[in-house]
């Protein structure tokens, strides 16, 4: 018999890519719940979801998320609900008897000056960028009650730091995106309405590392196979491109031929963020989408959707 998995979240990019791998793959049986059937943010109805639907495993992608602009507009809204989301579904999936459950949080976790590449031990150890500092100390609450809860009750509750995620079913609102799909969007439009330039914000020599959102949910599944994963791993690509020389690949799958101009009052973030993934490399994972093919298969999904009405821009 499969085991049921419940992914929270299921409906946004990482979530949908989860549910495309675990149909493809067949391993497992989903259980999924729409925003307006089941509230993640109610803990009653969180604890009486679980306990009806009793699943073997949980793959928690559910977070309120952002780029720079809305993570520093509202910090309050997002430390809130990101804090919310971890105790609700962690303490309910521990009542219903959920013995594995990997939560999902995000490399903006590890201090803004951390050595590069950044290993798991960097955690706690240095200020955080202030930028996303409030999304960060969520996603740090997160991590640390899952070991808890692992040390504590002797259930499998681990979690994975994947970097930046891009991909089909991704959010391309102008001001609250993150930076690939935001740039996509940008080009794009600049592209159809034949702009003579785009400006892209700060100085274009921060460098970021990007993952496939699919790489991300094949490397999900990978976790769930290892009988005693670490409390946290790291999931990246392994490289890592400036913002400038990201703009330029962008503009370059999307075909626009305009300038690109630097916004430096705008801020920068962190310099530099790039993930050492050598532990997990070592249980036998590795991504597949390098990025000038992640950006094809991107801008098609973004062609895709908007040809459909069905854009995110929310």
């Amino acid at each position: 018999m499969k085991k049921r998995l419940f992914i929270a979240g299921h409906t946004g990019m990482v979530g949908s890519s989860l549910v495309r791998a675990v149909l493809r793959t067949g391993a497992y049986e989903p259980v999924l719940a729409t925003r307006r059937e089941l509230d993640l943010l109610d803990s009653s109805a969180v604890v009486r979801f679980m306990e009806e639907k009793r699943p073997d495993i949980v793959i928690f992608a559910a977070a309120k998320v952002g780029g720079i602009l809305s993570n520093s507009t509202f910090p309050a809204d997002f430390l809130y609900d990101n804090l919310v989301l971890a105790t609700n579904i962690v303490h309910a999936s521990f009542q219903a008897g959920v013995q594995r459950l990997l939560f999902l949080g995000s490399s903006c976790i590890y201090p803004k000056f951390a050595p590069q590449p950044i290993p798991e031990n960097a955690l706690l150890t240095g200020a955080l960028e202030e930028t996303n500092e409030a999304y960060a100390i969520a996603k740090i609450a997160g991590l640390k009650l899952c070991a808890a809860y692992r040390k504590q009750h002797g259930v499998l509750f681990h979690s994975a730091m994947p970097t930046n995620l891009y991909g089909e079913g991704d959010n391309y609102h102008p001001n609250h995106s993150h930076v690939i799909p935001g740039l996509l969007h940008r080009f794009h439009s600049a592209k159809e309405n034949r702009l003579p330039e785009v400006a892209i914000w700060g100085s274009g020599t921060p460098r970021r590392e990007f993952l496939y959102v699919d790489d991300l949910a094949s490397a999900c599944l990978h976790l769930l196979t290892l009988e005693n994963p670490p409390d946290w791993l790291n999931v990246g690509y392994g490289s890592d491109i400036s913002i400038l020389e990201l703009a330029s690949a962008v503009a370059r799958t999307v075909g626009y031929e305009g300038r690109i101009v630097l916004d430096s009052e705008k801020p920068d973030g962190t310099p530099r963020k790039l993930l050492d993934t050598s532990l997990l490399r070592a249980t036998g994972w590795a991504p597949k989408v390098a990025l000038e093919d992640g950006l094809v298969l991107a801008h098609k999904a973004y062609e895709k959707a908007k040809a459909a009405g069905q854009l995110r821009v929310h």
